[in-house]
Parts: structure tokens; C-alpha cells; sequence
């Protein structure tokens, strides 16, 4: 988890260089930077037009080059960065085509959408039954693309489909709708406006709908209003203003007056016959047009930082970065939790098909606990004493948001946004970048499941997939559970329903990874070997004329390993002779057996090789509690042996505490 959160992060940082890289190309090449200022009478009647459609202001009427450039500089200075985003925009529509629009079915998909939504503005285009349209077929995809880069909705209501709604609501001629929402609350009620002007000008259409939008906005042209509005408003904290000498504001400020409804009040200040020009100086505004966010931390010029161009795409990600509600914050965590979880494509190592099916895993399980952690936060946010805290979050995201490094982190996101091919080819780099390092930091660790092929995991996970199914084996880590299989009836029904599998049972591997190692140490060693604690004081303690004590001896000597490995035959020899020396059992190596497992059987040899064992070496053991060398055992294990060489029980099943036994044990060799 820590390691993707770190490319992650890492990708994020090479995104901002590149960024930064690419403007210094540019500057090299054009000696300009996209907050450079354009003058507009340097600019052709094209681009001025173009840009006057971006921001949404009527031309028409309007035949100079001289009055166009004089309306595009009453609205907003322009820059590089805006003129370079509208003429690419308007590329996009020309070779898009038409843009998509909603064909209605009947009144309740009318109601649903329109009219129960309120977020947002829907031009309806009305077909009355035998009628032709108002706006043919050509002139209302024109409207279309005009409308839909300000967020307006469109759609066509053909009455052919539900004449009884068209007379209900009196759409007796084929017309044109429009809907706004006529409240500053959120979900406010629906106004339908009738288009009832004679000419059917896509530009008078559109000026139609803009002064209706405009309404919406409080107007000030007093300097009474301005200082009214200007006070601080517990329940309007954040306002937009608009300085401007313009007889209604630009479309794409009216129109995010309705998408942040309830959050962000609009005002737009006429200026063109101001009344006390000291009552501007007051708050500091010195020329027009301005536009300011007043906040209460204090006030922010927009438009003076990298990226904030006057276009709806820019003011939108602005204002959510200030002023963001839930559903903002979900999908920012919804897109980094997924690609967060994308990188487990590069760092997972192996075949293909693992790792898409790792990727997939990823997905479901990130995007789950995303879900499920969201439920409490939502609930949180409904409590009424937690708006202090709310409130607080909002004024620190505020101070941090009106920073240069915010306004050049928005300026990317808006670029790599618009260009969403570069956005994922840099992603695809860097995590083959990752991969690589991945490869090369496993180099000298590389599993064997590393290098297998697609076929092999797949067939692996088969043998998993089936062995969880039909073999759920007890957990190792519970000491709790000590369940026998072979007692619950329902396993025994399944192994008589399935006598293949009774003799050859699909068994998960995993658990050999919880099997306890440790390493054999011996404590010391004479000059011919060590010798066993045990076997020494039974051999000190034996009488070489009695016959009954050298019996007793071989009998200690045969538990001195617990395991059932006897001393060397030399030894057994010499006690039944009754001549026992220490050079009898040369070669026996004293263990520390303060280093192995309190569960574990102690003996000196391994059964499955039948070598005793060396000092250092690495050891495993079993449930039943059996020692052997790890190599041996897991060799013994992979094979499908799934149980001990010594006593056969279960490898992957628990055992009870044996200290019984053990206690038995000692009492059988006291006696």
C-alpha cells in the first residue's frame, strides 16, 4: 500500500515538471507564457469572435473590428492561455459535429430530467404534432454546440409521442422551451420560459436565453447596493463579484451562478453610470472589469494567477477547489483511489494474466472500501453540531487554495484534462518505469511464481480456487480451534460424494508460509563431539555390573531423541556390554534447544533425508510437532504429501497443546 501510494505520489510530481517543461518549450519557442496579456486589437475578427462565444457575450450587430475588440476587453483582460483554449475548443466542436441531445419519450421522462433535477438550464425544443420544427435540422445543432459549453442542457420533445402533455401544458406550435431554476436555494423551483420572439437567429435565440440566465444574478448599480452586499452575511460567506462596464454579465458567469446554487452567491456590479466611484477605492477596486471573490479570510482577484482564464471550464475549477461540496470531494477520492489501484499492475510481478487478475482484485476491493468508508462520513455530515468543524475544513481548504502553487496544481489539471491521451500515455510510462525497477529490485529474491507462465498461474489458481471451495482448511494462527474435520458430518457426505478426492485431497499451499523455522544451534563440543544432556546423565548414572541398568540405559537412550532417532549403534552396543563411554557417542552434537519452538518435539536428526542435523542449519516444523530440515519438508509437502513422515498427522491441521504427553513421557521413563 505504501509503496504505490509512493510512485503514485511520485507520478503526480513528474506530471507538475512536466508541465513546468513543457511552458519552458514554449517560452523558447514563442517567447510567451499563457498568463502573457494579448492586446485584442492585435488579434483578426476570427479570433475575436471566438473568443466573445467562449465567454458568451452577443456580437451581433456589431460589423467594426474596433466595437468586437472594445466588448472583449469590457469583459476581461484576455491572455495566451485563453485565446489558445478557445480556438482549440471551437476545433473540437467543428470536427465533433453535432453534439449529443436528449429525445424525451413522454411526459414523465420530461418531468424526471427537467423539471425534478433543478441543477441546472435545458433548452427543449418542441415539435407540436404534424408540425415542422421551429429550428431546422442544421440550425438547431448549431444551437446546440453554442449552448452546451456553458453546461446548458438540450433536448428535443416530439408531441407525436404524448399529445395529451402537449395540450395539457398548452404547446399547441412547435416552439422553444427553457427552463432555469428562479431561487439562489438548492433544488429551487423550475420556471418554463416560451421562446415567443419572431426571428429564429441562433444568436437571437441565444441572447434570449442569456438575459433570462442574467436575472438570476443579483444586479447592482448603486453604490448603497454595493456597500449593502458587501457586508459580511453568515448566510452568504462567499460571493462572486463582477466589476463591469456591460449591460448583463457573460453567459458563462450567469450560468455557474446555477451550478453552485446555494453555495456561491453571484453579483454582478453595472459600473457603466456609477454614482461614488470612492465607494470602489473603499474596497479596493481600481479598474474594471474585476473579478473578485469576497471571502471571509479576506478578498481574491481572479484572473492575476497562472491558468485562471475567463472561460466556464476555468471559473468551474476554480470555485470547486474554494468552495467544494460532498460530491466533489467523493469523485476527487473515487479517481485517486483507482489509480492507486491501476499500480498494482506494474507492481505486481509474474505472468500477464496475474497480473490483471491481481489489478481486478484491487479494483473491487479499494473501490469497496471506499464506498463502505464514505457511508459514515456522509451520516457525520448531516449531525448539526458538526458544521463548526465543516466550517473550519472550509477555511483552511480556502487559505490553501489561494496560493500560487494551487493556481499552477489547477492550471495542470485543466491542461491534462483537455488533453487526456498525454494524461494516460505518462501514466502507462511511468508505471513501465515502475515495472522495470520492480524487476530489478527482485532480481536477487525472485520467487519461482515470478517466472511463471500464464498457463501455470492459471492452473494454480484453479488448484487454489478449488482447494478453498472444497477443502477450507482450519486456520493456523487461532490456538482456540481445535475442530477435527473428521468430525463434522458434512465433510464426511462431501469426501463419500467425491471418492477421488478422498484419496487425493486438493489441499491449499498457503499454509506452509505459517509453518514455524528456526535455526540449529549447538551450545558446545568436546574433542570427539558433543554429547546429549540427556544420554549423559543416564550414562553416569549406570552401574556396569548391573545388566537391568544397562537395559534401563538403551531404553533412556532411545527418548534422549523425543523423535524416535536412537544414538549411534556403536553406543546401544556398548551399554548392552555394560563398557559405555563418552567415546561411544561421538559425533552427537549437544543442541540449544532454547531456540526451538516450545510446541516442538526435540530430536537431532531428519527423517526425510535421515541426516542429523548441522549447526546453523534451517529447520520446520510440523502441527503434530515433528522437526525436519525446511528444504526437506517442503520438498516432502509440495510433492501432495500433505501430512508428517513420522506420525502421518494432518501437516495442515492443528494439534492440542502435547504437554500432556510430554508429562506422560517423563513419568514413563522415571519409572
Amino acid at each position: 500500500m505504501w509503496l504505490k501510494l509512493f510512485f503514485l505520489l511520485l507520478y503526480f510530481i513528474v506530471l507538475f515538471m512536466l508541465a513546468r517543461v513543457f511552458e519552458a518549450v514554449v517560452w523558447c519557442e514563442s517567447g510567451m507564457f499563457a498568463s502573457q496579456l494579448v492586446d485584442p486589437v492585435t488579434l483578426s475578427y476570427k479570433k475575436l469572435k471566438t473568443i466573445l462565444e467562449c465567454r458568451g457575450l452577443g456580437y451581433s450587430g456589431l460589423a467594426e473590428k474596433k466595437d468586437v475588440s472594445e466588448l472583449v476587453e469590457k469583459s476581461g483582460e484576455l491572455t495566451q492561455g485563453e485565446l489558445y483554449s478557445a480556438i482549440k475548443k471551437e476545433k473540437e466542436q467543428t470536427e465533433a459535429g453535432d453534439a449529443s441531445t436528449t429525445h424525451f419519450s413522454g411526459e414523465m421522462h420530461f418531468y424526471e430530467l427537467v423539471e425534478d433535477t433543478k441543477d441546472g438550464i435545458w433548452l427543449v425544443q418542441v415539435i407540436a404534432q404534424d408540425r415542422e420544427a421551429l429550428l431546422s435540422h442544421s440550425n438547431w445543432g448549431k444551437m446546440v454546440q453554442k449552448v452546451s459549453q456553458f453546461g446548458i442542457r438540450t433536448g428535443t420533445f416530439n408531441c407525436s409521442n404524448d399529445y395529451r402533455s402537449c395540450i395539457k401544458r398548452g404547446w399547441q406550435r412547435s416552439t422553444l422551451i427553457m427552463s432555469v431554476p428562479q431561487t439562489s436555494a438548492s433544488k429551487g423551483k423550475v420556471m418554463l420560459k416560451e421562446y415567443n420572439g419572431r426571428r429564429i437567429e441562433t444568436e437571437h435565440i441565444f441572447r434570449w436565453m442569456t438575459s433570462h440566465v442574467a436575472h438570476r444574478i443579483k444586479t447592482l448599480r448603486h453604490s448603497e447596493q454595493l456597500v449593502e452586499e458587501w457586508r459580511s452575511d453568515p448566510a452568504h460567506p462567499v460571493k462572486m463579484f463582477l466589476f463591469a462596464r456591460l449591460s448583463q454579465p457573460p453567459a458563462f458567469f450567469s450560468s455557474l451562478s446555477v451550478k453552485f446554487t446555494g453555495r456561491i452567491e453571484f453579483i454582478f456590479v453595472d459600473v457603466r453610470h456609477w454614482d461614488n466611484y470612492s465607494s470602489l477605492s473603499e474596497i479596493d477596486v481600481s479598474q474594471s472589469p474585476a473579478y473578485i471573490l469576497k471571502m471571509p479570510e479576506g478578498i481574491y482577484r481572479y484572473g492575476n494567477s497562472t491558468g485562471e482564464f475567463l472561460s466556464l471550464a476555468a471559473m468551474d475549477t476554480f470555485l470547486r477547489s474554494v468552495q467544494p461540496e460532498v460530491n466533489d470531494m467523493f469523485v476527487l477520492s473515487l479517481v485517486l483511489i483507482n489509480l492507486l489501484a491501476w499500480m498494482d499492475l506494474f507492481i505486481t510481478q509474474g505472468a500477464t494474466v496475474k497480473r490483471f487478475v491481481v489489478l481486478i482484485r484491487t479494483l473491487g476491493t479499494y473501490n469497496s472500501i471506499l464506498l463502505v468508508s464514505w457511508l459514515p462520513v456522509l451520516a457525520l455530515l448531516q449531525m448539526p453540531y458538526l458544521d463548526t468543524l465543516y466550517s473550519y475544513s472550509l477555511k483552511l481548504l480556502r487559505y490553501a487554495d489561494t496560493t500560487t502553487l494551487a493556481s499552477l496544481v489547477r492550471a495542470d489539471w485543466t491542461f491534462y484534462s483537455s488533453h487526456p491521451a498525454l494524461f494516460l500515455s505518462t501514466y502507462l510510462a511511468h508505471g513501465l518505469l515502475v515495472d522495470y525497477f520492480e524487476k530489478k529490485r527482485r532480481c536477487g529474491i525472485r520467487s519461482q511464481e515470478d517466472s511463471t507462465t500464464n498457463l501455470e498461474w492459471l492452473a494454480s489458481l484453479w488448484d487454489w480456487y478449488t482447494s478453498y471451495l472444497l477443502h477450507p482448511i482450519a486456520s493456523l494462527q487461532d490456538p482456540s480451534d481445535h475442530s477435527d474435520w473428521e468430525d463434522d458430518p458434512n465433510f464426511l457426505f462431501q469426501r463419500l460424494a467425491f471418492p477421488d478426492l478422498w484419496l487425493r485431497p486438493l489441499v491449499n499451499m498457503d499454509y506452509i508460509n505459517a509453518l514455524p523455522t528456526w535455526r540449529f544451534r549447538a551450545v558446545g563440543q568436546d574433542s570427539e563431539g558433543g554429547v546429549c544432556n540427556s544420554q549423559l546423565s543416564v550414562y553416569n548414572n549406570i552401574d556396569p555390573s548391573s545388566s537391568c541398568q544397562c537395559v534401563c540405559a538403551v531404553a533412556a537412550s532411545s527418548f534422549c531423541c523425543h523423535h524416535g532417532n536412537r544414538i549411534p549403534p556403536s553406543a546401544d552396543r556398548a551399554l548392552m556390554d555394560g563398557c559405555l563411554t563418552l567415546e561411544g557417542v561421538a559425533n552427537h552434537q549437544q543442541s540449544d534447544w532454547s531456540v526451538w519452538p516450545c510446541d516442538m518435539l526435540q530430536c537431532s536428526e531428519c527423517v526425510v533425508c535421515l541426516e542429523n542435523f548441522g549447526s546453523e542449519e534451517l529447520l520446520m516444523g510440523l502441527p503434530c510437532g515433528h522437526a525436519f530440515h525446511q528444504q526437506c519438508i517442503v520438498v516432502w509437502l509440495a510433492a501432495g504429501r500433505h501430512c508428517c513422515p513420522v506420525c502421518r498427522w494432518p501437516s495442515y491441521k492443528k494439534k492440542q497443546h502435547r504437554a500432556a504427553q510430554s508429562s506422560s513421557t517423563e513419568n514413563t521413563l522415571q519409572d
